[in-house]
């Protein structure tokens, strides 16, 4: 059990999204996963023979759900330039990478306070939807047909 308090300032959105990376973003880019997300940084995992070093200067491009007051969410696509604070080895081939944004977000990603609860009906969304495209696909197809009189 980790007894450790969180002293960030900022509460972060915990997702696993991909999330793409390079020193400049019109050079190659790696592909990364989100870990978690504030409006001022970010961390995610990469492959060690892709990973960034300490202090450098990166462009990364990710996507953020944003919910609103119904439960539901969109994304929104964000570019930003950082440099990187942190680097943990968690394998001898992955490394969680920690970045801090030049420009923050414009909101909180983890301002919701249970996001595990919307995804969970999101997922129950999309099962209902499912369900009723399955339905609507075994009921047999009716066409209607019309007569046409021509006159020559």
């Amino acid at each position: 059990m980790d007894n450790t308090q969180d002293k960030r300032a900022e509460r972060r959105l915990h997702y696993n999204w991909p999330i793409w990376f390079g020193e400049d973003y019109n050079d190659r880019l790696t592909q990364g996963q989100m870990v978690d997300i504030s409006s001022g940084g970010a961390a995610f995992t990469c492959y060690a023979d892709g990973c960034p070093r300490t202090g450098d200067h990166i462009t990364a491009r990710f996507s953020v759900p944003r919910y609103g007051a119904d439960e539901a969410f969109d994304l929104e696509n964000f570019m930003r330039t950082g440099h990187i604070c942190r680097i943990d080895e968690l394998s001898p081939f992955v490394r969680r990478v920690a970045v801090r944004f030049g420009e923050p977000l414009p909101f909180k990603p983890g301002e919701v306070k249970d996001t595990e609860a919307l995804a969970v009906n999101v997922n129950e969304e999309l099962q209902n939807l499912k369900q009723t495209e399955a339905k609507a696909m075994a009921e047999p197809l009716q066409v209607q047909t019309t007569t046409e009189s021509t006159a020559s």
